[in-house]
């Protein structure tokens, strides 16, 4: 089988376990290293070295604004751009992650680390890093605010047992 028809076929199974699990109203992912596929860095991104990486989806919401990746990358120097909001949980190796202002932060194996949607970082991976990143599709301000806005008058208009919420004309009881 070549490598094409193989990452096929373990993409058919995956995607079979995954819409098993959906139908039981939760995911469960167990990583699996062999599941990790090529994930290429943008050639233009790469500083220093020949970083490889590679990355396997665990979940996504059913609403696609929410996902769990596993990824993983050999030694090498790139700029990463995160057009997700992500948290990182490192799970084996090591990266210095230097944001704009200049700061270098080192994650190891246990740290978590949050960067937001839409920011920049250099990323320094001495030899080998593998994270667990749940992404998050930022949410427009005005959204939120307006969700907000909603959730707060929907409680008011339900403190006094729904009555602020009668049809118009309905009598009360």
């Amino acid at each position: 089988m070549t490598d094409t028809t193989t990452n096929a076929a373990e993409k058919g199974v995956a995607a079979a376990i995954t819409e098993t699990i959906r139908r039981l109203g939760f995911e469960r992912a167990v990583p699996d290293l062999s599941a990790l596929a090529p994930a290429p860095i943008e050639p233009g991104w790469i500083v220093d070295g020949a970083p490889v990486a590679r990355a396997v989806e665990l979940s996504r919401s059913a609403d696609g604004g929410m996902s769990t990746m596993m990824w993983d990358c050999t030694a090498g120097t790139f700029r990463w751009h995160f057009t997700w909001e992500e948290t990182v949980h490192i799970l084996e190796g090591e990266v210095e992650v230097t944001c704009v202002s200049g700061e270098t932060r080192v994650f190891r194996a246990g740290d978590v680390g949050y960067f937001p949607g839409g920011s920049w970082a250099l990323w320094h991976v001495p030899v080998y890093v593998r994270k667990i990143a749940f992404c998050r599709q930022p949410t427009p301000k005005l959204a939120t605010q307006a969700l907000r806005l909603f959730a707060s008058a929907l409680k008011f208009a339900t403190r006094s047992g729904g009555t602020r919420l009668k049809k118009p004309g309905a009598r009360a009881a």
